[in-house]
């Protein structure tokens, strides 16, 4: 099993989605590639390169061909791997620019998902996906966390089979009372996965 591993805080310490993230990867132990937006963050697309993008376009314009490397890359990544971990904190309501520029370059029709009659249907293969978002304000999965649900529906729709969700926030907790609900939460899902499996080996 290898697992993806997304990280877009800009916060590079005390970032409670940073750390719930290493503690679960550390709870799979298996081989991880790691892709940090908010360090090394996307080169910018302009209105064109991004029409053409996901319209596929044959241009041999070099912004373009570029960005499809790029966006082939990202994809790459996706497929290969079973397990894709996104930590994400809730900044304004919503998810980290960085993120959402991550997302519109692996959405891609008939490479990443493809439409049918019946709607679109995702292509790629990745087993299951663990959303950890945090917000010091925005009660996650309430009507105003416009993160988790949109995460959760970018995974189901580009062919994730299974989605978590891990609560990593909460302003009236100290920092200690956050990471620890957050670790009994991976703990839980841990125990959960592992029976699962089991299960499926036999």
């Amino acid at each position: 099993m290898t697992v993806l591993h997304i990280n877009s805080s800009v916060r590079f310490s005390n970032s409670n989605t940073r750390i719930i993230g290493q503690y679960l990867l550390d709870a799979l132990g298996e081989p991880t590639i790691s892709r940090d937006l908010a360090q090394h963050p996307l080169p910018p697309i302009n209105a064109e390169d991004l029409v053409d993008l996901h319209s596929s376009s044959n241009s041999d314009r070099a912004s373009l061909q570029a960005q499809f490397i790029l966006s082939d890359q990202l994809i790459d990544e996706l497929k290969n791997a079973d397990t894709l971990v996104l930590a994400a904190p809730i900044y304004n309501f919503g998810i980290p620019a960085t993120l959402k520029q991550w997302i519109d370059s692996i959405c891609r029709a008939g490479v990443s998902f493809k439409y049918t009659e019946q709607g679109p249907v995702g292509l790629l293969g990745v087993k299951r996906a663990f959303i950890i978002t945090a917000s010091g304000g925005t009660p996650v999965g309430s009507d105003i966390d416009f993160a988790s649900r949109y995460l959760e529906h970018i995974c189901k729709f580009i062919g994730v089979s299974e989605v978590f969700h891990i609560d990593a926030s909460g302003s009236k907790r100290t920092p200690d009372q956050v990471i620890a609900q957050g670790k009994q939460q991976v703990d839980a899902l841990m125990s959960t996965y592992s029976a699962n499996e089991s299960k499926g080996a036999t």
